[in-house]
């Protein structure tokens, strides 16, 4: 970040004297007000609740513009590297800073492939849980037990060890999520295979039996691997912000990144796409498209209890880059599957005809997010709703390890430690 010539100054209403700060430019977007010596010389914290208003950290990986709906990756528009990178690439970039050329993507490629295969006695592990508990339950248990099998990459201060932490998670976790599917069905675990793709790798985990192999379609790959993209980092949001806090305490990558999962877990979250299609199913349910009128009036009438799932962005004010990307997605999935008259995504498509006309939803900015054309390309293939936030978690690892190596790279990184506005009891004795 670079200083600016700019200075904030801080006046008070009772006289006292007024404080200045400095003001920091990023490469793009808002300014910030460096408020480190507030305390000390005003003995005043400031109150943000949920920090909408506070840059918790500098960061050279994602950036979001919401008035814009633009998202980028390092610089790159997520447009064009979702039409011309796969998600190795994407990966490579987020944790290195550039687009890797083509011995770089190969050596990338091998190393990930070649460490998909998990601990054996991991299996063991899996026993332990119930089989009807939820993959996300699941997912949390076993990221956070991989320190347990791979405690020879848990140096934090070792830029090697921080290397092999990255790949490890980035190429374990489709083999954790399709254990975690495969455990719940009751079918045997599939190992992965190193002359498949890392999207095709969990697709055949996820969907093959030792009594009959899974053929990866390439539209179905291509599908999966550009909800990856879509889905691999997203600025300082409530979980890569969980896996900082986390990471800053000086804890394991896995213990991080399990934090990550657990966060993400929420419907606020990672859990909103799962949200969405049970909202599409239940709209179907009821009576469809021809319900839909109805049901947008009601979502209108605040006193009715009925939310809109899959729309507005506490980030995005505009139209989500990500969802004009997973609609055409979403299309191209259902032709090459010969379910082109699928009730759901005509559903879909007629909610969001009326939210883009209805005065209510244009002057509140409430467009389609991700989350609402993602649950229907994952039913599609073939994955079940549950599932759908593991997968989630599965592609947003590598932001999570991108952002927490960044970290602790970072010479003014400290414990996280938030103020509080304290509206308790003052002090008071015990009377008896």
């Amino acid at each position: 970040m670079q200083l600016s010539d700019k200075k904030a100054t801080l006046s008070f209403s009772d006289d006292s004297a007024s404080v200045e700060f400095p003001v920091y430019q990023g490469t793009i977007g808002p300014d910030v007000i460096d408020i480190r010596k507030l305390y000390g010389q005003t003995g005043m914290f400031t109150y943000d609740p949920g920090f909408l208003a506070t840059a918790s950290c500098e960061s050279a990986i994602t950036y979001i513009d919401g008035d814009k709906g633009q998202l980028l990756y390092r610089g790159y528009p997520i447009e064009q590297l979702a039409e011309n990178c796969d998600f190795m690439d994407v990966s490579y970039l987020i944790l290195n800073g550039e687009l890797p050329d083509d011995k770089q993507k190969q050596d990338f490629d091998s190393l990930v492939t070649h460490h998909t295969m998990v601990h054996e006695q991991l299996q063991l592990f899996m026993r332990g849980f119930r089989r009807d508990a939820h993959p996300m339950a699941v997912l949390t248990g076993l990221v956070g037990a991989l320190s347990a099998f791979y405690h020879d990459s848990t140096d934090i201060t070792n830029p090697r060890h921080r290397e092999i932490s990255a790949i490890r998670l980035i190429a374990k976790m489709p083999t954790l999520v399709a254990m975690a599917y495969k455990y719940n069905q009751g079918q045997p675990y599939i190992y992965p295979r190193n002359d498949l793709s890392y999207t095709g790798n969990f697709l055949r985990m996820m969907f093959a039996t030792p009594c009959e192999d899974y053929q990866v379609n390439e539209v179905v790959e291509r599908a999966l691997d550009r909800i990856f993209i879509l889905h691999a980092d997203h600025e300082q949001n409530a979980s890569t912000s969980t896996v900082r806090l986390c990471g800053s305490s000086g804890t394991n990558p896995f213990a991080a990144i399990a934090a990550g999962v657990a966060c993400l877990w929420g419907p606020a979250h990672g859990g909103a796409n799962e949200a969405c299609l049970q909202m599409l199913e239940q709209l179907q349910a009821e009576g469809g498209v021809a319900k839909v009128g109805e049901f947008m009036e009601k979502v209108k009438d605040k006193s009715s209890g009925v939310r809109l799932m899959g729309f507005g962005h506490r980030v995005y004010k505009n139209y989500d880059p990500r969802a004009k990307l997973m609609q055409a997605t979403c299309k191209e999935v259902l032709t090459a599957l010969g379910l082109e008259n699928d009730p759901l995504f005509k559903l879909a498509m007629e909610l969001e005809r009326i939210a883009l006309e209805d005065p209510y939803f244009v002057d509140r900015k409430l467009y389609p997010n991700v989350d609402f054309y993602s649950g229907i390309v994952q039913r599609a293939i073939g994955i079940p709703t549950p599932l759908f936030t593991a997968i989630f978690a599965l592609a947003r690892t590598v932001g999570w390890i991108a952002q927490w190596d960044e970290m602790l790279s970072d010479p003014e990184y400290k414990i996280g430690r938030p103020r509080q506005l304290y509206t308790g009891s003052a002090v008071r004795d015990i009377k008896r």
